[in-house]
């Protein structure tokens, strides 16, 4: 795929939207755009927010009333790549179940990767869309301490139910948790990349910049 004069949609959560960086400039889209040469890098990235469709806590749970799942109809029709990266937060502080590979809807995590994956091809049928899966984390197995003391599944799980899904639709994916090389349990690379454990900072999305873009263009 030829970057140069495209249009792309970067569906995210936190670190989609820039958590973590000095300001939007030095995000991933805004990287490729600049580096690359894109027509628009177009950021969808609302922090806190996940797949599945959780129940809202109130009108102002943004975090609840923004899933991936509503989202994907949302965006601008005429883009030629959309690029989905989540699935960290419905690990970390979701209260959906994992559900089973059958499920279609979007309650579950594994029907809202089938429901995103499935109105993504149907919107934008003659786009390219790509999956990314989640980076690594400080904490992948209690993701939170006490606000989620048992939680549903390791992060690894939810990560290999990205790529099953993904796989089942054809859809091409970016594996970061096993490519980026952003592992922060590794005390020199959470200081230079990842310093809260979780967002890149500047320097580590230079690499997801790169990753993503080179990933794209063997598409």
């Amino acid at each position: 795929m030829e970057l140069k004069g495209k249009k792309i949609n970067f569906l995210g959560d936190s670190i989609t939207e820039g958590v973590g960086t000095s300001g939007g400039s030095a995000v991933f889209p805004a990287l490729i755009q600049k580096k690359f040469g894109l027509a628009e890098a177009r950021n969808y990235g609302i922090s806190g927010t996940r797949f599945a469709r959780q129940t809202p806590a109130g009108p102002d749970d943004v975090w609840s009333l923004n899933d991936f799942s509503k989202r994907c109809d949302e965006m601008d029709p005429d883009a030629d790549a959309v690029v989905v990266f989540g699935g960290t937060n419905d690990f970390g502080h979701g209260s959906a179940p994992l559900g089973v590979p059958s499920d279609r809807t979007p309650e579950t995590f594994y029907g809202a990767c089938h429901y995103i994956a499935r109105h993504l091809i149907e919107r934008f049928p003659a786009s390219q869309i790509v999956f990314l899966t989640p980076l690594h984390r400080l904490s992948e197995d209690n993701p939170c301490g006490d606000c989620k003391p048992n939680p549903v599944a390791t992060l690894s799980v939810y990560v290999d139910i990205i790529k099953e899904v993904a796989k089942y639709y054809a859809i091409p994916v970016l594996d970061l948790f096993s490519v980026s090389g952003l592992q922060p349990k590794v005390p020199v690379i959470q200081e230079r990349y990842v310093p809260d454990g979780l967002h890149p900072n500047d320097a580590g999305h230079v690499v997801l910049a790169d990753k993503i873009a080179h990933f794209l263009m063997t598409l």
